[in-house]
């Protein structure tokens, strides 16, 4: 029943008016709430933000959020997802609810590097035994496994040095040994590699990338499969206070419907990018998981169905560093700038043997995104600033 008042104040945060139900439309509805109402109070105590069956207050969820952790964890063939503010802060989720003082977690040598440094802290702060692996061990990581090693991350491939790792094999040991194994997915979008299927207990995402498309937002996903894994991880969201703004949530959820296409589009145009570097003789490498020289080629082409728009290149060792900062600098299409998977080209040189505790190889390494920009124009864009050398 309408509140009848006759103060200004009352009738506009009170208003009479209700909109009509039926609406129908393509895009999803953006339902903003930090308070979010019960009809009685026997409905707020019987509120269960675990099972998200019920809206319980704006940090758990709405309708919106709702939408877009199910479309994301259908995705990746998981049952479950949680929304964090970013892709670390989805790492840092993992962390937090499956590490406690006194653990181990093994953390792969070519890992996403806040992720590493993340593991420094936990082992300065927090009391949490961190070492890193070799991320080619493969079945080998057996052997390093200690009775409280409580978690193994991967990533494949590494998003710098582009190795596969043989996440199955990981998988499997990892689970003889009764320990948990959490990927890194971003580079795959949840499209070319199915986690669940190869033996991940959690996969996490940053949606900052391909799924929003845009460049313009920061957002994370962790998903499982199992329901346990994910109550953990939503005791662990709600203590730690994580939430996302709608707004933001509406921008993902109207970039995945193009994101199939675009994730092929920037797959189709690396690919050439890449064949053509490969041919200059101003490049040693290029570390692309297509390729057969790219380290794990062999389980990228067993466990893969697509690559995406990111891949790296090694310059000759004769190219001082001087000299490959001054190739990026030439660029004019491309951009400098970290992440990927937006429309735009990017580059980025990386001191690649700061990076790593055990790096063989020689020349600067560059990384690159390809956008969705003309392939003719990107080459002839890389073409000038090669030449130029």
């Amino acid at each position: 029943m309408a509140i009848k008042s006759s103060g200004a104040g009352t009738a506009i945060v009170h208003p009479t008016f209700q909109a009509p139900d039926g609406f129908l439309a393509f895009p999803s509805a953006i339902h903003h709430a930090s308070t979010v109402l019960f009809k009685d109070v026997e409905a707020m105590r019987a509120r269960s933000w675990l099972n998200k069956s019920t809206y319980t207050y704006g940090l758990h969820g709405t309708p919106t959020s709702f939408q877009l952790e199910g479309e994301i964890a259908q995705i990746e063939g998981g049952n479950h997802c949680v929304l964090t503010p970013s892709g670390l802060a989805a790492i840092t989720l993992v962390n937090m609810a499956f590490l406690e003082s006194g653990d181990d977690v093994l953390v792969p040598d070519n890992a996403y590097g806040p992720n590493k440094e993340q593991g420094e802290w936990l082992k300065r702060s927090f009391g949490i035994s961190v070492r890193f692996y070799d991320p080619m061990i493969g079945a080998g990581i057996i052997d390093l496994v200690l009775p409280n090693t409580k978690l193994i991350w991967t990533e494949a491939p590494g998003s710098v040095s582009m190795e596969v790792a043989d996440v199955p094999a990981i998988c499997k040991a990892a689970h003889s040994k009764g320990v948990l194994v959490a990927l890194d997915n971003t580079w795959s979008a949840g499209l070319v590699f199915k986690p669940f299927e190869h033996g991940v207990d959690i996969s996490m995402q940053a949606l900052t990338k391909y799924q929003s498309g845009g460049s313009d937002v920061l957002m994370g996903a962790v998903i499982t499969k199992d329901v346990e894994l994910n109550n953990r991880l939503l005791m662990a969201h709600m203590r730690l206070g994580l939430g996302v703004g709608m707004d933001d949530v509406y921008l993902v959820l109207r970039g995945l419907q193009s994101m199939k296409l675009r994730f092929e589009a920037h797959d189709v145009a690396a690919r050439k990018v890449a064949a053509w570097l490969k041919s200059r003789p101003e490049i040693a490498k290029v570390l692309h998981p297509a390729w057969d020289d790219c380290p794990g080629h062999e389980v990228w082409k067993r466990d893969f169905t697509g690559a995406g728009g990111l891949f790296s290149v090694l310059f000759d060792e004769k190219f001082t560093e001087a000299q490959t900062d001054q190739f990026v600098n030439r660029l004019k299409l491309f951009k400098i700038g970290f992440s990927w998977g937006g429309s735009h080209s990017l580059c980025v040189p990386y001191r690649i043997e700061n990076m790593r505790q055990t790096w063989n190889d020689k020349g600067i390494l560059v990384r690159f995104n390809i956008g969705l920009e003309d392939v003719e124009d990107l080459i002839a864009d890389i073409e000038q600033s090669l030449n130029a050398l």
